[in-house]
């Protein structure tokens, strides 16, 4: 398709619009690894096995406040022998790594701290996010075309001009920024404990979403 040239009956004015929105997260990932050693291969296996159903369990206790749990990475190896000849092993190590993403905040405190209270269980997290199919995309993008509108207009009126049609609307970038995963917390291989632990207090960190667009104007003779 050819693109309309600028004539001096016909200018042109070409804009880029920005939107940009500070929202609250509606979603919280967190990783769960699970552990398990020992010198002998099918107890490792077995244990492993147990404290991975006891966490899956304990996360589908939460019902609809859970809205994924994944098993990811699975891991069972044998530990060498530090000294000596040949294949001497040592003993086992395995674990498995589980993935849980949260629309309740209200349980997500004490969620992780009964995870993380769980023999050899490890608890990464949380990563606050947007869903994807989240309004505030939208409303970002709406506020890049308002934004570049307002400054064409304002261009246009500068000249004693006026805005006659659009030629061109390009999406030219749209993102979300929050916490890199390495700003999550890390509760690691919690000792067994008699009592209970109290929830952990999370605050949701306020997700950036920004959105941008370039847009072609024709604008009517200005009166220079």
């Amino acid at each position: 398709m050819t693109q309309q040239q600028p004539t001096p009956e016909a200018p042109q004015v070409t804009v880029r619009g920005e939107g940009r929105l500070e929202v609250d997260p509606e979603l919280a990932r967190i990783g769960v690894s699970v552990r398990a050693r020992g010198t002998d291969r099918s107890s490792v296996l077995a244990t492993l096995a147990s404290r991975n159903a006891e966490a899956i369990a304990l996360v589908k206790s939460y019902g609809e406040a859970v809205a994924k749990l994944e098993t990811g990475a699975l891991s069972v190896s044998p530990e060498p022998a530090r000294h000596g000849r040949g294949e001497r092993v040592r003993g086992y190590q395995g674990w498995v790594h589980l993935s849980a993403e949260l629309t309740d905040f209200t349980a997500l405190g004490e969620l992780t701290t009964r995870l993380a209270d769980l023999e050899w269980t490890r608890v990464d997290g949380p990563w606050w996010a947007l869903r994807p199919d989240s309004p505030a995309y939208a409303e970002a993008r709406r506020q890049a075309v308002r934004e570049a509108v307002r400054r064409a207009r304002e261009y246009a009126q500068a000249l004693g001009s006026s805005l006659v049609a659009l030629l061109e609307l390009s999406d030219t970038g749209l993102g979300q920024g929050g916490p890199a995963p390495m700003g999550g917390m890390r509760m690691a291989f919690a000792a067994e404990a008699v009592d209970a632990p109290a929830p952990m207090e999370l605050e949701p960190q306020r997700q950036t979403v920004t959105a941008e667009v370039a847009a072609r104007f024709t604008m009517a003779p200005p009166a220079l």
